[in-house]
């Protein structure tokens, strides 16, 4: 027989599954013990002691129940029943002496004889009762044995004999039911998950120590203790604040602090952030908690198995009631048995008695009351589950009494382990709201990263940029480190990727910032910043995926310079650049879009009277509509590069103050609309490089102040005549088409500085070309060019000369004479070089503090 231990073993569960056990399901399980504890010892006492004995009722004595008193005084013996325990029933022996004696088997032939007989059976009667007691009945203690054997399976009811196993069975089947959602695989992998989470987030540094004390760190109250407690009062109470939490963070406990009337002193506390191995554990459950959650929240299989074993025990509940009660009465201590075996005893009936009927009464009734507790418990638990919305779960008490208000509803089988845990404790499932909640993630990323990027970490990332300005570039960071704004030196601040980006009023440290870029990293600016950064900031830089990422306090700076704006603003959601848009931005003056615009956006044209600068470069898509352009007055540069423009708008012909334009990486074939260009009268630059353009019109004559002709990278064979008659041309730039020839017009540009002809087809150097004196730049690399005239000499401001790519076999020793060239501006193959006398090789390699420059 198997012992309690073995079976109790059923009903265990892990001690860590305990917070999933409400207070009915835990009744229930010692319920189920105590049922457990009836069922063995029933089976226990009836292995060892049960048993029935039976005797047979003998003929004579039921005749004589019948047959009337016909004669004088006898002895005999009569069954009568009488009162004992309970219900039982016993066997006396009544001595009758008026009535005869009748014995079985004997014929009476007549009065006398019958008289006779009486007599002598009287007087052996009497003898009998002098030896013994009773009437014997002529069994062997074999038959005995044998039928009370037979008797007990024929005669004994079948729930006397079966009932410690039928509680044995029903209390398995009642702990198997109730512990079956912790065992099943689909839902135990889970809730095994889930408590494990649950411990650590309960355990965890941050909902302990960490979040309350970092709150107390920002708290007036805080900052009163660190400066001095000289000036504190020796005994202060702070019962009411443990009691009643702000309104701002209620989740966050307030450290008290005390003083002793003897010894004032303060209670700091020894932690205030986070260690690394603490904030990395408890970035760790903010990833666990996110993931589980969406593994869990999509079903809601836990919640259908605990309904459905509740189900179960509940019709369990009603059959074992329905049919047990029927069986109370049925066990009783006398039972009449007819065996059937009168070939082998020469008895047809017998009384028995079962000497475990009382107990096994007793033990029913007991076992019917602990069923009936079980049942009822099972019924409040349907209650429990049909009256309270189990599939969803709020933490609104959570979001009232803490200052993480964007803790999430959950839903399903994660809404269903949070009201099981609730019965536990709810301290549990308010802990673990905090680790649901972005606000309370943000803020331990915050201090473990400020633990990590300190003041010095910092200043060793600070450089210089090519406006030697000091700059500062974060990258991919979880937030922006409280340090940044103690650097109150920088000029440059860079931002990218860090998607919790928050400005906080220490911004207004820093004096010298002028410059913000914020690349993916939507910032989110405190009220003060945002006034500093107003008044302060000039030129900010803003790189998104959509639109809607640029922060609405952007289009609020009105006194910002340059605005940089690089993302996607297709044709719905351009609109969107400004919102209430950029009109707002009345001192903008640079205005440079990277996107991929169809038209100019309306919203840009708002601000267009302020506008000097406007750069729009496209990724490809085809700029169509630019009439807005006639609005921007005022702009001095302009810029479309990569439009996919065939033609110079006409728009660009209503700018009256351009200065600068810059077509570059576009599809322009012709430039005849180029003629236009003369009532632009200030436009001193003109930028055509990266087309198709194949040739250039006599009527770029008509821009006399041009400066600047950029036309590389076309498909330009000739210069025309007309370009050498620009005589306000410093700088001219062809290089990368396919010319031959470089016209002898050329020396006509006396106020040529820069000329750039590198990757053409020219194999001879016109002497006309070295009476640009005041060159300073002259590319001629990768050509065929044989050799240099040794007029170069002329070239006194010549800083900076390419040569490289050509077919020259030696340089001309008047190079010497160029008196600002140095070798760092002579680019030419080392052979070259080498070959040079040492006296003109000294002479280059001479150091020289004027910096040469090459115009581009």
């Amino acid at each position: 027989m198997f012992t309690l231990a073995e079976v109790a073993s059923l009903s265990d569960i892990q001690p860590t599954y305990r917070i999933l056990k409400p207070w009915w399901d835990v009744f229930m399980d010692y319920l189920a013990v105590v049922m457990l504890m009836v069922a063995i010892f029933a089976g226990t006492m009836q292995l060892t002691k049960d048993q029935v004995v039976c005797l047979p009722v003998l003929q004579s004595t039921v005749n004589s129940k019948v047959q009337p008193d016909t004669s004088g005084k006898a002895d005999f013996t009569t069954v009568e029943p009488t009162a004992g325990q309970g219900e039982e029933v016993s066997m006396r022996t009544v001595p009758f002496e008026s009535a005869p004696t009748v014995t079985p088997g004997l014929f009476l032939s007549g009065a006398t004889s019958s008289q006779y007989q009486s007599t002598e059976s009287g007087q052996e009667l009497k003898k009998e009762q002098k030896d013994s007691s009773g009437r014997k009945t002529n069994l062997d203690f074999q038959q005995y044995v044998f039928i009370n054997q037979m008797c007990y399976h024929l005669a004994l009811p079948w729930y006397s004999k079966y009932f410690p196993y039928l509680v044995l069975i029903h209390t398995i089947i009642l702990i198997v039911s109730s512990n079956f959602w912790f065992k099943y695989p689909k839902t135990c992998s889970k809730i095994e998950h889930f408590v494990s989470i649950l411990g650590k987030c309960f355990e965890s540094p941050w909902t302990t120590k960490a979040l309350s004390e970092t709150a107390c760190e920002d708290s007036e109250e805080n900052k009163q203790r660190l400066t001095g407690a000289q000036s504190l009062p020796k005994y202060v109470s702070t019962s009411s604040d443990e009691g009643s939490p702000s309104a701002s963070t209620p989740m966050i406990t307030k450290s008290g602090f005390k003083f002793s009337a003897d010894k004032p002193m303060i209670e700091i506390p020894s932690v205030t952030i986070l260690d690394k191995k603490d904030g990395e554990q408890a970035k760790a459950l903010f990833e666990k908690v996110r993931k589980f959650r969406a593994h869990v929240e999509d079903s809601d299989l836990i919640y259908k198995l605990y309904v459905g074993q509740t189900v179960i025990k509940t019709v369990k509940f009603i059959f074992i009631l329905c049919y047990t009660a029927n069986f109370v009465n049925t066990i009783s201590f006398e039972h009449i048995c007819n065996p059937k075996v009168e070939h082998l005893i020469g008895y047809t009936q017998f009384e028995c008695t079962h000497n475990m009927a009382y107990m096994l009464k007793k033990l029913l009734i007991s076992y019917i009351s602990l069923i009936c507790v079980y049942g009822f418990i099972c019924l409040y638990t349907l209650f429990w589950l049909v009256r309270i919305p189990l599939k969803e779960y709020s933490f609104e008490k959570v979001r009232e009494e803490s200052s993480f208000s964007d803790i999430p509803d959950v839903k399903n089988d994660f809404a269903f382990l949070l009201h099981m845990v609730d019965q536990y404790d709810q301290l549990y499932s308010k802990r673990f709201g905090v680790f649901l909640s972005e606000v309370s993630e943000n803020k331990l990323r915050g201090i473990s990263l400020n633990h990590e990027w300190t003041y010095e970490k910092l200043r060793q990332h600070v450089s210089r940029n090519a406006q030697d300005k000091q700059e500062l570039h974060l990258f991919m960071l979880s937030g922006v480190p409280d340090a940044v704004f103690d650097l109150t030196d920088l000029d440059v601040l860079k931002l990218e990727l860090i998607p919790e980006a928050k400005i906080t009023a220490k911004i207004s440290q820093m004096t010298n910032l002028q410059e913000l870029h914020l690349y993916h990293c939507p910032a989110k600016v405190e009220q003060t910043a945002f006034s500093f950064l107003r008044d302060h900031l000039r030129c900010l830089h803003v790189k998104f995926t959509d639109v809607a990422e640029i922060p609405a306090w952007v289009y609020l700076l009105k006194t910002l310079r340059e605005l940089y704006l690089i993302g996607n603003l297709n044709s719905e959601n351009n609109k969107m650049i400004g919102l209430e848009s950029l009109r707002e931005l009345r001192h903008l003056k640079i205005l440079h879009v990277k996107s991929n615009l169809t038209k100019i956006p309306p919203n840009i044209t708002d601000v267009a009277p302020h506008l000097t600068k406007l750069v729009i470069h496209n990724d490809g898509t085809k700029l169509v509509v630019l009439n807005s352009l006639k609005k921007m007055t005022n702009v001095a540069e302009l810029e479309l590069q990569n439009c996919e423009l065939e033609r110079i708008p006409h728009a660009i012909f209503s700018l009256s103050n351009l200065q600068e334009l810059d077509l570059k990486s576009n599809s322009i074939r012709t430039i005849e609309e180029i003629i236009s260009f003369q009532h632009l009268k200030r436009l001193t630059c003109l930028k055509l490089w990266h087309n198709k353009i194949v040739s250039i019109p006599s009527s770029i004559t008509h821009i006399k102040n041009l400066e600047s002709l950029y036309l590389s990278n076309n498909k330009l064979e000739t210069l025309p005549a007309a370009v050498f008659s620009l005589q306000k041309l410093r700088c001219l730039d062809v290089s990368f088409n396919s010319i031959a020839v470089i016209p002898v017009e050329i020396g006509l540009l006396q106020n040529l500085q820069h000329f750039h002809i590198t990757g053409n087809k020219v194999d001879v150097l016109p002497k006309q070309l070295f009476k640009c004196v005041k060159l300073r730049t002259l590319s001629l690399g990768q050509n065929c060019i044989t050799s240099i005239p040794d007029k170069i000499s002329q070239l006194l401001q010549l800083t900076y000369l390419e040569l490289k790519g050509n077919c020259l076999d030696r340089l001309p020793v008047t190079l010497g004479q160029c008196q600002l060239l140095r070798k760092s501006g002579l680019v030419v193959e080392d052979h070259l070089f080498d070959a040079l006398p040492s006296e003109v090789k000294e002479v280059l390699n001479q150091d020289t503090s004027i910096p040469f420059a090459n115009g581009i």
